[in-house]
């Protein structure tokens, strides 16, 4: 399919973070779909990896920080002799900004950060946000400046794991919980965690964590013959195919929930202080407290306003979530 008599070409800016790159990849059917071609897109260098399990990327460019703005510059002349017909600034930050201004393709979209919005929230107490505010919407939104009209309804997509090992084995009939958090204030309490295996003693648990996350532990020993420990043992990728396989995610606001909801997978997601940590599949449901200083904080950093520290977390109780288990899995 050709564009003004040349070949299509799609180029995807968006560095980070894990939870942003894979609320951003639910673009890419849409983009398959509606403009046939390439599709490249361009990530920070840790996260390159993560790109490749979706086979509508045709090719990945990593930039490393530590090169710097010279490195980037190089980068950014590179892009220009791909001659992109299409450009998507998903990231709106100094960088893709950079690089975006080297590009002079037909058609361009930048996805706003909607900065106002922010200080209006989070100073002012205002919100002017779509409520609840979906990520992955967000990012298919722009698509509509491209004529894509049904740009904002969102389908799940699939993963390709298969060159994937992985190192451990685990129980593809158990659930997969994440109990950590990037920032302590969107965490559950631990001893909520401790809670929910106990409640549930005929279910088996998989933890999911990163090498710092040595807590979990603690939940692996309630009953080992129930709960597997993962935590510090699988890179982010097979954490990913980890949710693929089980039965059920339950994760506070972190990048798992919203590899669940990508795929198609069941979840909950404990939505405690940040705004935009929302899924959009009907196949996660979403488990939070009303309380007037909701949300707080973009991404979990800052102090609680509340007489009883992470109130907004701590109201979501383990019988909650233990309810809805049984009500997903039809226990």
């Amino acid at each position: 399919m050709s564009y003004d008599g040349k070949m299509n070409k799609v180029l995807i800016i968006r560095f980070s973070s894990f939870g942003d790159i894979v609320q951003c990849m639910s673009i890419l059917p849409k983009v398959k779909e509606n403009i046939p071609g390439e599709v490249h897109w361009v990530t920070r260098s840790d996260m390159s990896s993560l790109l490749l399990l979706n086979k509508s990327v045709d090719k990945v460019w990593s930039f490393d920080k530590k090169k710097g703005f010279l490195g980037l510059l190089k980068l950014a002349w590179e892009l220009r002799k791909e001659n992109y017909t299409h450009v998507y600034d998903a990231h709106s930050n100094l960088r893709s900004r950079v690089l975006s201004s080297f590009l002079f393709p037909p058609h361009f979209i930048r996805r706003s950060k909607e900065r106002i919005k922010r200080i209006l929230l989070f100073t002012f107490r205002k919100n002017y946000f779509e409520n609840p505010y979906r990520g992955i919407i967000s990012y298919l939104t722009p698509l509509l400046k491209w004529g894509i009209e049904d740009a904002r309804d969102f389908k799940p997509t699939e993963w390709d794991f298969s060159k994937l090992s992985i190192p451990t084995s685990f129980e593809s009939d158990s659930i997969a919980i994440a109990p950590s958090a990037a920032w302590e204030m969107k965490r559950w309490p631990l001893d909520y965690w401790k809670r929910l295996i106990s409640l549930n003693k005929e279910l088996k648990f998989t933890v999911l964590g990163g090498p710092g996350d040595k807590f979990c532990e603690e939940l692996r020993e309630i009953d080992p013959q129930r709960v597997t420990n993962l935590a510090g043992k699988l890179s982010l990728i097979e954490s990913c195919y980890i949710v693929s396989k089980t039965k059920l995610l339950i994760s506070a606001d972190t990048g798992l929930i919203h590899v669940a909801d990508l795929l198609g997978r069941k979840g909950i997601s404990l939505m405690g202080p940040t705004a935009f940590g929302f899924a959009t599949g009907d196949h996660i449901k979403t488990l939070e407290v009303d309380l007037p200083c909701r949300p707080c904080t973009k991404d979990g950093r800052g102090k609680c306003s509340q007489d009883i520290w992470q109130k907004c977390m701590v109201d979501i109780t383990p019988e909650m979530v233990s309810s809805e288990i049984k009500a997903q899995l039809s226990l």
